[in-house]
């Protein structure tokens, strides 16, 4: 990628860059969201996948139950590796990868261990909240709405 770091005012025809007007560039930043094939990896891509399939199945109740987007940013070693939003305001309900794409009530950011506890039952999600082993932005007290989805889908 080059950048100009001299301007001419006026430009005739046959002029041409001169050596020295333009320097290189790094490369570009890295996407916060890995590419796909990448997702193996991670102990919570099946569990959202399976989130997923819930969603499909009964997602016209918990439209009208919960009424709300969830974005939930997975972290490891404090850098986002993966996103999944969870809509629960629209349509039948929807659960993607990715950023939400309407504006999410509530983001979670969430290293992916302790969403694995949080998920199976191991770790109360007040408690953690609380200890400061996860953050949560927007409309925090959505969150227990959150919770019950996830109680749901364990026992489907």
């Amino acid at each position: 990628m080059w950048k100009r770091i001299d301007h001419q005012l006026k430009i005739r025809a046959g002029d041409g860059p001169q050596a020295g007007q333009f320097k290189e560039l790094g490369p570009g930043r890295e996407p916060a969201v890995p590419h796909p094939l990448s997702l193996s990896e991670f102990q919570t891509v099946p569990v959202f996948e399976d989130i997923s399939q819930h969603v499909k199945e009964v997602g016209d109740q918990l439209v009208k139950k919960v009424n709300a987007i969830f974005q939930l940013d997975i972290t490891k070693d404090g850098k986002t590796v993966h996103q999944w939003t969870i809509d629960l305001k629209n349509g039948s309900g929807d659960t993607y990868l990715g950023p939400a794409r309407l504006p999410a009530d509530t983001i979670f950011t969430i290293p992916e261990p302790v969403f694995m506890e949080l998920i199976l039952g191991k770790m109360n999600p007040q408690k953690a909240f609380l200890a400061g082993k996860f953050k949560v932005s927007g409309k925090v007290l959505l969150g227990q709405k959150l919770e019950r989805v996830f109680k749901d889908w364990a026992k489907w």
